[in-house]
């Protein structure tokens, strides 16, 4: 595997194929010195990047994922990837390669050339824009599909897989606001999550969601969130257990699969305007008087004249609007009746146009920012509307969960998504006084902060928590190590509420990984030391599927087949990880999760499965020989 970056989501990333997937990595990072194109050497470019892969390596190889160890890795220092830096890397015979710089037309050229290079070559790119991504992948992978020979119609599989890591970080970020953790899996649409339990209590039935994954290990219940002693003789957790497994697990935790959902009050309709954003309450209470007091002169009238109700009511309103005979002739009660409801029609005018103007100020402002309704609450307050805010809140709107969002700049890139959502936005500085509490920050569920700055996001959760303590909070920090400070620091200060940091490299560097494996790999979920893969496998061709039901095909300790693709082959989505083009929500998932063990898998189906590493490597025929220290 080849990594080319320029920033932290290189290093996390040449960390996570090393570590997670146990792959050799090359990465090519600039300079230290920056500025001239020198030769590619052997080293570590930055004392950042080799504290970072030695902590996730020593964490991870204290135990292993069932004996697997992580792979090699060697660092190449050149300004920008050209043509001899690329094959200095060897691009000629990587499996896979990464582009990861901050600058969209420098992976562009690069991955044109690498194509160039090695024509089988898995590519993937690092490009925030969505259309140009999707013209891009269909332009390498043409270009791969006559350089090889193998047509696409003819089941050429696309190599080519362009990522944003704006979008790859807004799942795990809405599942945090929403769920409290980022242990989340992203699959047709559907956020699901990975969630430890504690043991049931005597005569309590667990709950197994929509899968039990792994069975915890009896020293899991450290505060700080990581598995316990060392010494304690734990072997550590048992991953993908079978029933007879789970049931005498007794006293120990697990790990089960759900379904990211919230429960909270759906938001306003998205495209009519309603009835209660027309007119405001007061002006519905006046009117709804106005009605009943005309109904009661109306009852009155029919009462004193004797006349049929039909015919009251139409003299009434012909007195409410003025426009009746003086009643000189009639009886006292009938002049007295006209004389009320002639006061009533004064009345009613005043009612009347402030409905017209505020219906005419509704309809015109339904293209402007709306503000935060009055009795909203359990809603999520979004800080930032930038290229990450603004993929956040596109995913918590199709999760229908209510948003207020904050942003002091008026032409910030999400402004227009807010307004075609029709988000209530605050515009301001969240870290003045009065300007959260205009998005009614004491009445939320849930705080993220998502600005660029590192410090305004810091400072606003400081502001939230000093008005409202137990308020959850997720900040988007850059550094890794600021990030883990925070996040103690603001655990021990408020240890009743739940605070999450996160780095969107942190985030962003799973779903590349699992781009650069393949687009069967959905996902990676950490338990305790280990790791579970999720992946999206074709039947055809695997005979320990092929031919099996659910429950043969299940192996304890190597994979276990979760959900079955229900959409035909022609019409399957290439990659179920990756979120549609365009910005509508999604279409309802086509994965059916309650599958029978007696059902046949065919050779047609594609199945949703969780694995190890190494059940993964023997299902898909990746093992390959590894030389092994002696110890």
């Amino acid at each position: 595997m080849v990594v080319c970056g320029d920033d932290g989501l290189a290093h996390r990333l040449a960390a996570e194929l090393r570590v997670v997937y146990g792959e050799q990595v090359t990465l090519v990072v600039p300079s230290a010195g920056g500025g001239e194109v020198r030769r590619p050497v052997v080293g570590r470019a930055r004392a950042a990047s080799a504290a970072l892969l030695d902590r996730v390596s020593a964490a991870v190889n204290r135990s292993g994922d069932n004996g697997e160890r992580a792979g090699d890795e060697r660092v190449l220092e050149a300004a920008e990837p050209a043509e001899d830096v690329l094959a200095e890397a060897g691009v000629d015979r990587a499996a896979a390669l990464a582009l990861v710089y901050d600058d969209d037309e420098t992976n562009i050229r690069a991955a044109l050339t690498a194509r160039r290079l090695n024509p089988r070559l898995r590519l993937v790119l690092r490009l925030y824009n969505r259309n140009l991504g999707q013209h891009i992948e269909e332009l390498l992978d043409q270009a791969a599909a006559l350089a090889t020979g193998v047509a696409p119609a003819v089941g050429f599989d696309p190599s080519t897989t362009v990522l944003s890591d704006a979008d790859t970080v807004a799942p795990a970020l809405a599942a945090t606001a929403v769920a409290g953790t980022s242990k989340v899996v992203q699959t047709d649409g559907l956020l699901l999550r990975a969630v430890e339990r504690q043991p049931p209590r005597p005569g309590q039935v667990a709950d197994p969601g929509l899968a039990t994954l792994a069975l915890l290990s009896e020293t899991s219940n450290d505060p700080a969130g990581t598995d316990g002693s060392e010494d304690s003789g734990d072997q550590g957790p048992q991953l993908l257990p079978d029933a007879e497994a789970v049931a005498a697990a007794t006293g120990r935790g697990t790990v089960v699969l759900e379904q990211v959902a919230y429960s909270g009050p759906s938001p306003a309709g998205r495209a009519a305007v309603p009835f209660a954003s027309l007119f405001s309450r007061r002006l519905r209470w006046s009117l709804a008087g106005v009605v009943a007091c005309v109904a009661a002169l109306a009852v009155a009238l029919s009462v004193v004249s004797d006349d049929p109700p039909l015919h009251s009511t139409y003299v009434t309103l012909l007195n409410l609007f003025a426009i009746n005979d003086p009643a000189l002739d009639a009886s006292v009660g009938q002049q007295i009746l006209q004389l009320l409801t002639s006061l009533m029609g004064l009345l009613l005018l005043p009612v009347l146009l402030a409905a017209v103007l505020e219906a005419l100020g509704t309809f015109r402002t339904t293209s402007a920012l709306r503000k935060p309704p009055r009795g909203l609450s359990r809603h999520v307050v979004l800080l930032g509307l930038g290229k990450i805010g603004t993929r956040v809140l596109i995913r918590l709107h199709e999760l229908n969960i209510p948003v207020v969002c904050v942003e002091s700049d008026p032409e910030a890139r999400g402004m227009a998504t807010a307004r075609r959502l029709r988000v209530p936005v605050v515009l301001g500085d969240a870290t003045q006084d009065g300007t959260l509490d205009s998005a009614k920050i004491r009445r939320a569920h849930a705080l993220l902060a998502l600005t660029s700055s590192d410090t305004t996001n810091l400072e606003a959760a400081l502001v939230a928590r000093s008005g409202r303590a137990g308020l959850r909070v997720v900040l988007r920090l850059y550094d890794d190590d600021f990030a883990a400070a925070v996040y103690r620091t603001l655990r021990a200060a408020y240890p009743g509420a739940l605070t999450r940091s996160r780095s969107v490299s942190h985030l962003a560097a799973p779903a590349f990984a699992g781009a650069m494996m393949g687009r069967q790999i959905l996902g990676a979920i950490p338990v305790e030391r280990r790791v579970l893969l999720f992946a999206a496998v074709e039947v055809a061709g695997h005979p320990q599927l092929e031919g099996r039901t659910i429950g043969e095909a299940f192996r304890a300790g190597a994979w276990r087949v979760l959900a079955l693709d229900t959409a035909s082959p022609g019409e399957r989505r290439d990659d179920l990880a990756a979120d549609p083009p365009s910005e509508e929500p999604a279409e309802p998932s086509g994965l059916v999760w309650d599958l029978p063990d007696s059902y046949v898998l065919r050779r047609e189906d594609r199945v949703v499965l969780a694995a190890t590493r190494r059940g993964l490597a023997d299902l898909l025929g990746r093992r390959r020989a590894r030389p092994r220290a002696e110890v």
